[in-house]
């Protein structure tokens, strides 16, 4: 029989317990959430994407949807130039700097797009939206989940709605929806029930989205969060079935 600490050190090797850090299980959610982003499960096709959505944010582009508009992405693109100086994104920093908190396209419009879709083809640019991603969205989402006890389902919801709502305390943020879902509901870390937990976030997390124009549709929610949960596959264990927009997707391993 296996004593704690080698039980403890197995999971710890094999992968099991490790959430959506886990390799697999990342790549999984980046799946799931280019699904609802982008009506494909190729997230790695996505670092080339960029359209205005009319979302009020500006320009929305890359793998997670940096915008113009909420300042990462001239987080992105900082970074980027910094790594790689004179590339093709950096001469438009200042108008970014500008047009940050507004939907202006002031000093960007079609060049700035196709510099975008150049960008996208070097692997240093890719490897700065993967390290922005994580930095500002996967890994406090993964984090603050693990904090209330949730396991990788839960991290998936929480990323997932980060990513559309951003990180902050705002009612419309993942803060705020958060603190809508404690209000209704404890999670495990503070002796709640997982599932009823979710269903409460999920709850103010339509609530939000029904509150903005561009993210009324909740079916990111309805057939896909929501169905892996009514499984009960509180570990996001593929085969995974799902839809959204009416499309049908499936994830076999």
């Amino acid at each position: 029989m296996l004593t704690a600490a080698l039980l403890t050190l197995s999971l710890t090797v094999s992968g099991a317990g490790a959430g959506l850090a886990d390799p697999h299980k990342k790549d999984i959610a980046m799946r799931l959430v280019s699904s609802a982003e982008n009506s494909s499960l190729d997230w790695k096709a996505q670092y080339g994407y960029i359209e205005d959505i009319e979302d009020e944010r500006g320009y929305t582009a890359g793998i997670i949807g940096f915008c113009s508009g909420t300042g990462d992405m001239l987080e992105l693109v900082e970074l980027y130039a910094k790594r790689k100086p004179g590339n093709v994104l950096a001469k438009y920093l200042p108008a970014l700097r500008k047009v940050n908190g507004t939907d202006s396209h002031q000093g960007l419009g079609a060049p700035f797009v196709a510099a975008w879709k150049t960008a996208a083809k070097d692997p240093a640019f890719q490897q700065a939206q993967n390290d922005e991603r994580d930095r500002s969205y996967f890994d406090p989402a993964v984090a603050q989940a693990k904090k209330d006890g949730l396991r990788t389902l839960g991290q998936f919801v929480y990323y997932d709605a980060i990513v559309m709502h951003g990180p902050g305390t705002s009612k419309l943020s993942f803060g705020g929806i958060r603190k809508s879902a404690l209000a209704k509901a404890k999670p495990p870390a503070q002796g709640g029930n997982e599932v009823t937990y979710l269903n409460a976030f999920l709850d103010a997390r339509k609530a939000a989205m029904k509150a903005e124009e561009a993210h009324e549709d909740t079916t990111r929610v309805d057939t896909m969060q929501r169905v892996f949960l009514k499984n009960g596959n509180l570990d996001l264990n593929p085969p995974l079935t799902w839809k959204v927009y009416g499309d049908s997707y499936t994830i076999k391993k």
